[in-house]
């Protein structure tokens, strides 16, 4: 390591105050020791109380209580160790998925642990507060290029020892680093809840008033109902079938690697449907990947109100996932890989409506009751094409509509709050764990 002219000396992590240590991990911390499984046909083994970690419940978190818990007896005689609050926790096993390199966790209340989990503490020259950040920023980095194995790659106490690191040489400095981040990191928490709480209200009010259980100011005088195919509906509404309201078109079946970022057609992908929207799509604020060349021509170029539906998910939750076209104006796009396209077939619902039809407990009901597979769930049209649905008003689906665009524009707003304060939070561990920033007077 050669100090270079001024403050700072390279690293394998890019230049760091001349200040700070740049060794291995065994330099700066102790135990490097992993678990165990009990015998698991031992039923007794895991009748007990004692908190027993498994390497999936390591996600960058506090852990104060575990999936599992197994007995004395079954710490006896699997030799495992419990280990004390804030001893720090990184997976060591199956680095190849990219959801578990750089996993880890700190131990909120004692705790054993699984094989696949290697515990580290601090010493006087290291905090497991500040190895925590650190980890979180470096671990899938130095997963890919320290583990070892050909089908499952792995790391050793062995290999963990040799890992580099740098730090602050003083303790409040780097528990000043991990109090920052530690405080950003509780503020995006605390944001999650609540986007969490106002989308919950939100499905609450969706449920009441698309089956019409709940009445607006102006309409439904009386509270009189009727009984149909889906249960009680207000009188003046009506129920239909998907295959009455809307057409079914044609969708193209491009896979990802026949779209890019050129061409004059836009196509939407299942896979967009299920992971990146919610009722609607904005075509205001989308740019979604293009069909090269003019091949996406010959399919249905989409209109608002169009009604996306992805047609297979591996869960039921995910079944029949649907999003509502807005605003394409004269934008080209079609309907992509594992989709099916509604268009209302003769003007029964009101645009900015539709989007949330789908999602009711009386429609989720049937589709769940109506699809077919092991692995993985879907629907067919022909058993869509039965599905039953309410038909509000037209006036009331239009305020119905504009109670639930506002709801959503609340949690959008919060979203982008919270997507500031993660963008935040990302540049923070750059300058901070490389004491670009310094928190703390040399």
């Amino acid at each position: 390591m050669e100090e270079e002219k001024g403050k700072y000396i390279n690293t394998e992590f890019g230049k760091v105050p001349s200040d700070w240590r740049y060794c291995t991990f065994k330099d700066v911390l102790i135990t490097f020791s992993s678990g165990a499984t009990p015998y698991r046909a031992i039923a007794e083994y895991y009748k007990g109380k004692i908190r027993w970690i498994s390497s999936g419940e390591l996600n960058y978190n506090v852990i104060y209580d575990t999936l599992e818990h197994i007995s004395e007896a079954a710490i006896k005689n699997t030799n495992l160790k419990i280990h004390e609050p804030g001893t720090f926790l990184m997976a060591i096993t199956g680095l190849e998925a990219e959801g578990t390199r750089g996993r880890c966790a700190i131990i909120g209340a004692p705790s054993t642990t699984n094989q696949s989990c290697l515990a580290l503490n601090g010493t006087g020259k290291m905090t497991t507060d500040y190895l925590f950040w650190f980890y979180r920023q470096y671990g899938s980095y130095l997963a890919f290029k320290y583990c070892q194995g050909t089908k499952q790659q792995s790391y050793t106490a062995a290999i963990v020892k040799k890992l580099p690191i740098c730090c602050p040489k003083d303790h409040q400095e780097q528990t000043a680093i991990a109090t920052a981040l530690s405080d950003t990191d509780a503020l995006i928490a605390s944001l999650d809840k609540k986007i969490a709480k106002k989308q919950q209200i939100k499905q609450g009010a969706m449920q009441q008033l698309l089956t019409g259980k709940k009445r607006l100011p102006g309409f439904g005088e009386g509270n009189k109902y009727k009984e149909t195919e889906i249960g009680l509906i207000p009188d003046g509404w009506g129920v239909i079938k998907v295959g009455d309201a809307f057409q079914f078109l044609t969708t193209a079946s491009f896979s990802r690697d026949q779209l890019g970022s050129v061409g004059n057609v836009q196509c939407l992908h299942y896979g967009d449907v299920h992971t990146k929207y919610d009722e609607f799509i904005d075509f205001n604020f989308v740019e979604l990947p293009k069909v090269i060349g003019k091949r996406g021509l010959s399919y249905p170029l989409l209109r608002d109100g169009d009604i996306i539906m992805a047609d297979a998910s591996e869960d039921y939750t995910g079944l029949c996932k649907s999003v509502e076209i807005k605003n394409i104006g004269n934008k080209k796009a079609i309907s992509g890989l594992h989709t099916i396209l509604l268009r209302d077939r003769n003007d029964v619902f009101e645009n900015g409506f539709k989007g949330y039809i789908f999602k009711i407990n009386e429609v989720r009901k049937q589709l769940i009751e109506l699809s077919t597979g092991m692995k993985v769930f879907g629907v067919s049209k022909k058993n869509l094409e039965q599905v039953f649905i309410p038909v509000p008003t037209k006036p009331e689906q239009c305020v119905i509509a504009q109670i639930l665009t506002d709801m959503d524009k609340g949690i959008a707003q919060l979203q982008e709050e919270r997507d500031k304060y993660i963008q935040l939070k990302a540049g923070m561990m750059q300058v901070l764990l490389t004491g670009k920033i310094r928190l703390m007077k040399n």
